[in-house]
């Protein structure tokens, strides 16, 4: 709708008043990790606080990805031994999940191990350090958004972005690491991820588009949405062009019509 159709954009590309940046971090492996826990016992000495970030509530055979559960009981007898941690996920009741996300406001608690229900609407400035486990399972905008939730306070932040070791490249994390700028970000996920579909409700892989690309022709598809519009707004029912409707017609059907005009 924004790129082929007739909304147009408003390009924010400033940070809120106070932000300071976020040093991002690939713990590839174990070895790693011991460097992101290093961090957050350092910053809790400082006063500071820490989110931990996990995909699931708990423990899955299908999934082998680290659960808030499973995580909040390792780490308070292992990795964070001796800290005041807290446990927040979606399954809690609203006042329990209220109690526990006051308490790490207030500062009563140095670790907050969560599911994404942080990824909103959380705002503690005191909060310097983020670990995200299993990164590799989030996307980039998630894992982007999940990120800032740290740096916005007077101090520097840091984020951790942990997975398995892997040999050789992982593109979404070390993009992250790269930029904190979301529309690079954006750029990044897209040639990932691919375009989708215009003509179908596919978000996400090859374009359905005979020969232009969204990624490669951007320039060109902008030409063309500028000459439609000089087209069409003076003529809607294209009377005044009878060889552009004849093609018009026979390049869409009764049903991509219909499907067009949905929105």
């Amino acid at each position: 709708m924004t790129v082929y159709g007739d909304l147009d954009v408003s390009v924010l590309d400033e940070l809120p008043p106070g932000r300071t940046p976020i040093r991002t971090h690939w713990a590839n492996g174990p070895m790693m990790e011991l460097a992101a826990w290093g961090t957050v016992r350092e910053q809790v000495g400082e006063g500071r606080q820490a989110y931990v970030v996990c995909p699931l509530i708990e423990e899955s055979e299908k999934l082998e990805v680290a659960s808030a559960q499973e995580t909040f009981e390792r780490l308070v007898h292992d990795e964070l031994k001796g800290l005041r941690l807290g446990l927040l996920h979606g399954r809690l009741p609203a006042s329990e999940k209220e109690a526990v996300m006051d308490a790490f406001r207030r500062g009563d608690l140095d670790v907050l191990v969560a599911t994404t229900v942080i990824e909103v609407g959380v705002d503690v400035p005191n909060a310097t350090v983020m670990v995200i486990l299993d990164a590799d399972r989030f996307g980039i905008a998630q894992l982007h958004q999940l990120r800032g939730r740290v740096g916005r306070g007077a101090h520097e932040s840091e984020c951790w972005l942990v997975t398995r070791q892997v040999e050789g490249s992982n593109p979404r994390v070390e993009a992250l690491v790269e930029s904190t700028d979301g529309f690079h970000l954006a750029e990044v996920d897209l040639d990932l991820r691919g375009e989708g579909t215009l003509m179908d409700t596919a978000q996400k892989g090859r374009s359905d588009l005979k020969l232009a690309s969204l990624r490669r022709d951007r320039e060109l598809v902008q030409q063309a949405r500028d000459v439609a519009f000089s087209l069409v707004d003076p003529d809607p029912l294209l009377e005044g062009n009878p060889l552009l409707l004849d093609e018009v017609r026979l390049l869409f059907t009764a049903d991509d019509e219909e499907f067009l005009f949905k929105s």
